[in-house]
């Protein structure tokens, strides 16, 4: 796996903190840093995600992805999924994140709790590279709920 990242602001006297990846796969990733009044030149300009909710988002579409897997695979009638993460990060540098929880809304027709409940644990535990590599400084907590669709 490969990735490029390249400063988008190399010149003039407002260059900000824009960056733009570019995955192995071909694909194009904009981030930029938060506003700095304090000091504008350190500070970006709030064009983009911020490169830690860009890690926030790649772990919810990792485990999000293994949720509706896993509930495929066992058959189950899965019409939607989402996840809705909250996360705190430390106050000194560097500031990871501490506390992650991960609430998936899963939308169906007759999915099992006891399936969704299966798929969460196992995407926690055994198959997002991300959530596995953030549960290194965070505390992860999931939670979960099933809405029926006609």
């Amino acid at each position: 796996m490969e990735c490029t990242v390249s400063w988008t602001g190399a010149t003039g006297a407002r260059s900000g903190m824009g960056f733009i990846a570019e995955t192995g796969s071909g694909h194009v990733l904009v981030m930029d840093g938060a506003p700095d009044a304090a000091k504008p030149e350190n500070g970006g300009r709030n064009l983009a995600p911020r490169p830690m909710e860009t890690l926030l988002a790649g772990m919810g579409g990792c485990t999000a992805y293994d949720v509706v897997l896993i509930l495929k695979r066992g058959r189950h009638d899965v019409r939607g999924c989402s996840v809705q993460i909250s996360a705190e990060r430390a106050e000194q540098d560097p500031k990871v994140f501490t506390k992650i929880h991960m609430h998936f809304v899963v939308q169906g027709k007759g999915v099992p709790e006891s399936a969704v409940a299966r798929a969460v644990a196992l995407s926690h535990e055994k198959y997002c590279s991300a959530s596995i590599m953030l549960g290194k400084t965070a505390e992860i907590t999931t939670g979960f709920d099933i809405r029926e669709v006609a």
